[in-house]
Order: structure tokens, then C-alpha cells, then sequence
């Protein structure tokens, strides 16, 4: 763990209180446009973007596309890893089937019943949204890039779900909604199944356009190696916590090796052997380093924070998500 100076202290002690802003930002209609700032947001720091995983990072619960831009303006971000369902949703996706039947299917007595039926469902939500992107017109989704760029804030990564459940059809719209929207490469949880790694890689490769695997604990470098042989465009979204936490060896070695195929890193510091994610600087993960590491070697690696530590119970989460901005802001200044 990487113990700062008192000057380093005084850094990191200057907390983002304007994202407070945030907490009533969930109030906001689907209508609304969130209010400009006097300045653009920046969280580009020495040539490092700087940015954050939406919105899983602000916990549980669905949020429009406006909420999610309103909150990241407060928190002073100009760049994001989005999923897509906030984007489908503005474009006119359909949504999700939802009945009290697929909310008791996810609770731990749930019947066999109960989980069949919600299985059903979710097939036939899929088979609406996989008609639906058929024809899904990206007009509006590059709407949708405009509003944000006008904000000051660029969709730097698209978070694809399901990606090796896709139809060929559906790979080419999710590849074409990435460019539509802005995004330098896709994200999406990696496969151990080399097969599925070759597939959704050749369409990478046929739309030359990056997509890079999310890796937890269990991800090895091995893993990653495969899929980088399999595809030009296969790349690698590194989870710095996850690979600690995981005993994968250095994952400073491995960015230094594979720099040129990872699209991003995300930030955040757990403990080694599978330990716990920790407020930034008080974990074993590397972050300052790596930190350090892109910004000397001027590499296009985006930071994104993934928030996934526990909230203490006298602050809030956006007042912490905060803190861990100002934490590798400090770390690159």
C-alpha cells in the first residue's frame, strides 16, 4: 500500500463537494436538461481521461439518460463507460417485461416454478429488444451523443450485455450504436469459451473497432492471451482490484506487455487472496502506479473508476465516488 506525504494528504483532502449536487438529480424528469456548469466538466489530468462506470457505479436502480448526466457534470467528469440501456431507452427501445413473477424469481426461495416463468420472460424481453434493434434508428442515438458532448462529457466506452448470446445481427447494430454514440471501443465480461472469443472477435476485426473484456478475480493473463490471438480487435478492459485480489502476478507487468490491446483499466483497490474492495490507498492494488505509469508513457488508456466499496455510514456514495476521483487525481498531478 502506497503511504502519501502530508503534500500528497492536502491533495486528496480537496473532496468534489459540488457532486453533492447529485442528490437530487434522481428528481430529474426524463424531459429535463440538466443545467450547464460555468465551465465544461475536465477529468483529463497530465493526458489521462479519467473517468467512471454508469451507473453501476451509483448503485442499484435504473437511471435516464439525463440523471446519469447530470450526476457526472456534478462529479466534474467529461468521459464514461455507459451501457447501453440508457441509450436504447432515450432511442425508444422497448422495455424490459417486469412482473412481480421475475422479482420473486431472483430471491433465494424462489420455487422452480418461479424461476421458469422469469426465464420466460426474459426471453421474450430479449426477442422484443433483438426485433426492436433491427431497425433502431441511430439518428437518435447520435442525439443522444450530442447531448452529452454538449455537456462537456464523451461516451469513451459502450458497456454491451450478453455479447456472446447476440445474433450476428444484433453484433453489427452493437458496433455500429458504439460509433453512432462516440465510443473508442466496446466492454463486455470475457468468455472462457475460445470459440465464442473468435466469433465475437471477427466482427471486432470486420468492423475494426475495439472491444475489450472485463476480467475478474479468476481471469488470468492466459485468458486474456487467448482472446488476443484470436482477433486483431480483441482487447482487454483490466480490472487493477479484480487482478490483485485474484494473485494474478503483476498487473503492472501485464499492462506494460499488453498496453496496445487494453482499452481501458478500471479502477479500484482491493486486498490480495481474494480480499475486499477498500476505499482507494488503503487496499494492495497499484492504482497511483498505473496510474503513473499511463500518464509517463502518454498510453490512450482510460481510467475508469468502478465504485464498489462500502459506503461508510457517515458519508454518501456520490460524496465517496468523490473522493476516489480526487484520490487518482492526486495520483497524476
Amino acid at each position: 500500500m502506497h503511504l502519501y506525504t502530508r503534500r500528497e494528504m492536502a491533495k486528496l483532502a480537496l473532496v468534489a463537494l459540488p457532486a453533492m449536487a447529485f442528490l437530487n438529480a434522481r428528481r430529474l424528469s426524463a424531459a429535463a436538461t440538466p443545467a450547464a456548469p460555468a465551465a465544461k466538466p475536465n477529468s483529463k489530468i497530465k493526458g489521462v481521461q479519467l473517468s467512471l462506470n454508469v451507473p453501476y457505479s451509483f448503485g442499484p436502480g435504473n437511471m435516464t439518460g439525463d440523471e446519469i448526466l447530470a450526476a457526472c457534470v456534478a462529479l466534474n467528469l467529461s468521459s464514461l463507460e455507459l451501457r447501453a440501456q440508457p441509450i436504447e431507452a432515450f432511442m425508444g427501445a422497448p422495455a424490459p417485461v417486469s412482473s412481480e413473477r421475475t422479482a420473486a424469481a431472483r430471491k433465494a426461495t424462489a420455487t422452480p416454478e418461479e424461476r421458469k416463468a422469469a426465464t420466460a420472460l426474459d426471453k421474450e424481453s430479449h426477442e422484443r429488444l433483438r426485433m426492436w434493434r433491427a431497425a433502431a434508428p441511430m439518428t437518435a442515438a447520435k442525439a443522444f451523443r450530442k447531448k452529452y458532448e454538449e455537456a462537456g462529457v464523451e461516451i469513451g466506452i459502450l458497456k454491451l450485455d450478453r455479447v456472446f448470446q447476440l445474433s450476428d445481427e444484433e453484433l453489427d447494430y452493437g458496433f455500429t450504436l458504439a460509433k453512432a454514440v462516440g465510443a473508442r471501443a466496446i466492454s463486455t465480461e470475457i468468455s472462457f469459451d475460445e470459440n465464442e472469443l473468435k466469433r465475437v472477435g471477427a466482427f471486432a476485426d470486420k468492423h475494426k473497432f475495439w472491444i475489450g473484456y472485463h476480467g475478474h478475480a479468476t481471469t488470468t493473463p492466459a485468458m486474456w492471451e487467448k482472446a488476443f490471438a484470436v482477433a486483431e480487435y480483441n482487447g482487454a478492459n483490466v480490472d487493477l482490484g479484480h487482478f490483485v485480489a485474484g494473485d494474478n502476478g503483476s498487473v503492472v507487468e501485464f499492462i506494460k506487455k499488453h498496453h496496445e490491446r487494453i482499452t481501458h483499466v478500471h479502477l479500484k483497490d482491493r486486498k490480495k487472496g481474494l480480499g475486499p474492495n477498500m476505499p482507494f490507498g488503503q487496499g494492495d492494488t497499484p492504482v497511483a502506479e498505473v496510474l503513473k505509469l499511463i500518464r509517463d508513457e502518454k498510453w490512450p488508456i482510460e481510467g475508469t473508476i468502478e465504485f464498489e466499496y462500502t459506503v461508510p455510514a457517515d458519508s454518501t456514495r456520490m460524496a465517496e465516488i468523490a473522493r476516489a476521483l480526487n484520490y487518482c487525481r492526486a495520483a497524476l498531478a
